[in-house]
């Protein structure tokens, strides 16, 4: 094994690499693997301390141009590394079809930052960086699901609210199932979370002693029958940071993760141990504690940037025909995280694994629950701490604090799928959650990442807000009836709504 845990364990793809390829950037330049040894070490020393060592490590990851030495790309065959076009066609030894896992799609870039770029690092990405996807391996061209860059700011807050919804859904059917157990017969039980309602649950006493419920999942809406709230991914097929990561990084990158694939090179590019368990953690600790996106009101009311007052009265106008078209009661304006203290792992059983995908016990790595890397979400941020110009410093990177110790997340989001109508539908069902349901999108920094919809084809808010159908019909009829003055005010407060990283840190990186 050499220096960066690297083996060469397939001649069919050195052979096929032995062709025509050009390293230009060498190994060393990129960031060596992060220990998760070392990282449970620091928790036990000083867990502020790794709380930043994997944060700054997540960032060199983030942003590094990984090499063929590294394990980018993967053995796509026909001597290619990369590919736009998922190829089902290649069905050879090692080629594109018999990657483990089942490939979707790529890969197709070299770092995270390739497409995440707009308007900055780890933000959203344009219509020429979108991917075609084949998970069922079609091999038809009109039936491949096209996917548009998603920003990667504040994502900690995100995963939080999902495992606290998801306790509070399970918690409903755990409490009905008790009532069930005590009384006989049947009963349902309606399912909320953070205001929002997941449609009803039933149970019926199948047997006394001991007691075996069955339950009747037909009236759960919007949620997988586990009740568990899985807010990642276009179609929300992934609950953590970190198993939507570890997908992207072998379907884009063809960069493998040993808590995926093991010991086993399944890309076939001849290289092993391309991702560490301690770099899936940096990476989710990273993008965990992003700044949050902001809005220009805020930005103005600081006295960062400058607003008029007709541009401040439009979007406060905006914002209440948001409000009175119903856009909110999908998009959600905020919800309150009680515990802001992000862990990975989590500690919640359905978001921390004890079995990674690989097949091995997540101990034996060194994940543990309760030696987690934490940080919270109300404080400790590394970025947009930003001086003003009374000398003072606003943490714009930080969630607000509530009175009894939460987070106040403005996320404009309920978590939940919707069916948006055959307009927004994708040419086929690839995951079994329905062509046209679609988890609600965050408008949080919408204003700052267009194009916008799954594929990118609405080039402006207002075709974005048109394209909406099925359970957003109303909403969009509501707003198609406004004057073009009053559509005008709420597209402006739709681009208020913006990312904004501290252009003063950018220059203290620079060399």
């Amino acid at each position: 094994m050499a220096r960066w845990g690297i083996t060469h364990t397939s001649v069919l793809a050195l052979v096929a690499f032995s062709a025509g390829i050009t390293v230009t950037r060498s190994l060393a330049e990129e960031p060596p693997p992060v220990d998760q040894g070392l990282l449970n070490q620091m928790v036990e020393r000083d867990p502020a301390e790794a709380f930043i060592y994997a944060f700054d490590a997540g960032d060199e990851l983030t942003e590094a141009t990984f090499t063929s030495e590294r394990g980018v790309g993967a053995y796509v065959g026909d001597l290619l590394r990369f590919s736009r076009m998922p190829r089902p066609d290649l069905a050879g030894p090692g080629e594109w079809s018999q990657h483990l896992p089942m490939r979707e799609g790529g890969p197709n870039a070299m770092s995270c930052i390739a497409c995440h770029n707009a308007p900055a690092a780890n933000g959203a990405g344009g219509v020429a960086l979108n991917v075609l996807v084949d998970p069922l391996h079609i091999g038809e061209p009109a039936q491949y699901l096209e996917r548009n860059t998603l920003h990667l700011f504040a994502l900690g807050a995100v995963q939080r609210l999902a495992e606290e919804m998801t306790s509070e859904l399970q918690g409903q059917r755990d409490e009905l199932e008790a009532r069930v157990c005590e009384a006989g017969g049947s009963d349902v039980q309606a399912l909320t979370a953070n205001g929002v309602t997941f449609g009803v649950i039933g149970a019926e006493r199948v047997a006394a002693a001991p007691c075996e419920v069955a339950f009747v999942t037909a009236g759960i809406e919007g949620v997988d029958e586990d009740l568990v709230i899985r807010p990642f991914g276009w179609k929300g097929t992934h609950a953590t940071i970190r198993a939507f990561t570890r997908g992207a990084a072998h379907n884009e990158l063809g960069m493998q993760a040993v808590e995926l694939v093991g010991d086993t090179d399944g890309d076939f590019d001849g290289v092993t141990d391309e991702l560490t368990v301690g770099d899936l953690t940096a990476l989710a600790i990273y993008m965990a504690a992003l700044e949050r996106p902001t809005s220009l009101v805020e930005l103005a009311g600081h006295g960062i940037i400058e607003l008029e007052d007709d541009q401040r009265d439009a979007i406060m106008r905006g914002e209440q025909a948001f409000a009175d078209a119903g856009c909110g009661s999908c998009h959600v304006p905020s919800m309150i995280v009680r515990d802001p203290i992000f862990q990975e792992p989590s500690a919640h059983p359905e978001f921390g694994e004890a079995i990674l995908p690989n097949g091995d016990l997540a101990t034996v790595h060194g994940l543990h629950a309760t030696r987690p890397v934490s940080f919270d979400l109300t404080a400790d941020q590394p970025n947009n701490r930003i001086e003003l110009a009374d000398g003072s410093v606003v943490h714009l990177g930080a969630f607000e604090r509530t009175e009894d110790g939460g987070a106040l997340i403005r996320w404009y989001s309920d978590f939940r799928r919707h069916d948006m109508g055959p307009a927004l539908a994708d040419p086929v069902d690839a995951f079994g959650i329905g062509a046209s349901v679609w988890p609600t999108r965050s408008l949080a920094g919408v204003g700052s990442t267009g194009p916008w919809l799954h594929n990118g084809h609405a080039t402006t808010l207002h075709e974005a807000i048109v394209a909406h159908g099925g359970e957003a019909a109303a909403s969009r009829d509501t707003y198609l009836a406004l004057s073009a003055e009053e559509r005008a005010d709420l597209v402006a407060f739709l681009e208020n709504l913006v990312i904004y990283t501290d252009p003063h840190a950018e220059e203290e990186d620079d060399p």
